[in-house]
């Protein structure tokens, strides 16, 4: 077997001081999709005292998601939200007389609702002269879509004709009391006597989607509606729906009093730019 003596001149040399010295400037990075986060920490003022400081700017863009976080028999919370159209509060009260109760997270800009809204119309419309009572509601922030603000959605209402109230959700409480996480979302409850309203439907309106070509017939939510007005029980196995998630509040500049809130700001831009959802 022969072997092959080294020398000390063959062998790398290792020190102390190589092995703990780094690069003064991190390597940058094009693509978010390689490491979004040490991409923006290369290209940071507050991080790299070299550049100057400017508000950090990015596209977001919403991530597909399932509706399915509320369980049924969860009762409707109570919320008091303004009609941009009419300028009208509305509150959960204002239902109260109604067998049933339609609550539909939507907003202006995002496909799948874009995709239902007239079929929605004519569903609702339907349904509201045998006395469901209906209420859309966007929750959407206009921070990072501002077509979803108050004075578009009283445009978009009259447009379409919505014949329900379409609310405005401002500071988001009344999605996350709903646990709304999606749009389009529908929530279907039902009213026995003088109990609350209570959740039996939480599902998609049918099998089309803006890609596959599968005609739109709202067969799944029509389908939960009439069991509730002929007093009828819902199946609990339901098919959640692929949405859009809803957009939240994210600050996109100003100062921060910590290096921790600084490097929390940093892992929020990091995860949107890595996954493209804005939590």
């Amino acid at each position: 077997m022969n072997t092959v003596a080294l020398s000390p001149t063959t062998l790398p040399r290792f020190s102390a001081a190589s092995l703990l010295t780094f690069p003064r400037k991190l390597p940058a990075f094009k693509s978010s999709f390689i490491s979004p986060f040490l991409g923006f920490l290369n290209n940071s003022p507050k991080l790299n005292p070299r550049l100057p400081w400017k508000p950090p700017s990015f596209v977001v863009r919403a991530a597909r998601t399932e509706s399915n976080r509320v369980s049924l028999g969860f009762r409707a919370p109570d919320f008091e939200l303004l009609e941009p159209l009419t300028g009208k509060t509305w509150t959960l009260e204002d239902f109260e007389a109604y067998p049933a109760l339609l609550v539909m997270f939507i907003c202006n800009h995002c496909p799948f609702v874009i995709h239902l809204k007239k079929t929605i119309v004519k569903l609702t419309e339907f349904y509201m002269k045998k006395g469901l009572a209906v209420v859309a509601i966007s929750s959407n922030s206009v921070v990072t879509h501002p077509q979803d603000g108050p004075e578009f959605m009283a445009e978009d209402a009259k447009v379409y004709g919505y014949p329900f109230p379409y609310l405005y959700d401002e500071t988001q409480d009344v999605a996350r009391d709903f646990g709304a996480v999606c749009t389009p979302e529908f929530l279907l409850f039902k009213k026995d006597g003088r109990r609350p309203f209570e959740l039996v439907y939480h599902g998609q309106f049918d099998d089309s989607r803006p890609s596959n070509n599968v005609p739109i017939t709202g067969r799944d939510l029509s389908m939960a509606i009439d069991l509730v007005l002929s007093c009828q029980p819902v199946k609990s196995v339901q098919k959640p729906r692929s949405l859009y998630s809803l957009f939240s509040h994210l600050p996109l500049s100003g100062t921060y009093s910590s290096k921790a809130d600084r490097f929390k700001f940093l892992l929020a831009v990091s995860d949107v730019a890595s996954s493209g959802t804005l939590k």
